[in-house]
């Protein structure tokens, strides 16, 4: 298993994450993202509407590595942070069978190859994959 489980019960529990990208000129590119998580492969498969018409998509298509952050905050009072960042390699995939209706065509899959979670079980976490 890539994830952890508190890591899975985590991200299995949130809806919006972001990806960031960078175009082949170095330009950094970061948006909301709606993601889903297969556990089985230790994936994240990232989709939206129009996904493929989209800056991330084609610097995903033209090589970018990725950073994926899930976050939020578990109380201001007292403050908790808690979150996940996916660093790694992505794959952008056309007329691909979306993992959820509302989700076009055209995906971007991500591999971890460092997962960095705080937060999640009261300890912080960093490790490649």
């Amino acid at each position: 298993m890539v994830f952890t489980q508190a890591e899975l019960d985590y991200l299995a529990g949130q809806r919006l994450g972001r990806l960031a990208t960078v175009s082949p000129v170095g330009q950094v590119q970061n948006n909301p993202v709606g993601f889903f998580v297969d556990a089985t492969s230790g994936t994240i498969t990232i989709g939206g509407h129009a996904l493929g018409a989209s800056k991330k998509f084609r610097n995903v298509q033209q090589g970018s590595t990725v950073s994926f952050v899930v976050d939020d905050l578990a109380s201001v009072d007292p403050w908790v942070v808690r979150g996940i960042e996916i660093r790694g390699s992505a794959v952008a995939l056309t007329d691909h069978e979306p993992p959820v209706p509302y989700f076009s065509r055209e995906i971007i899959t991500i591999t971890p190859s460092k997962i960095i979670s705080w937060g999640l079980d009261g300890a912080r976490s960093s490790r490649k994959v």
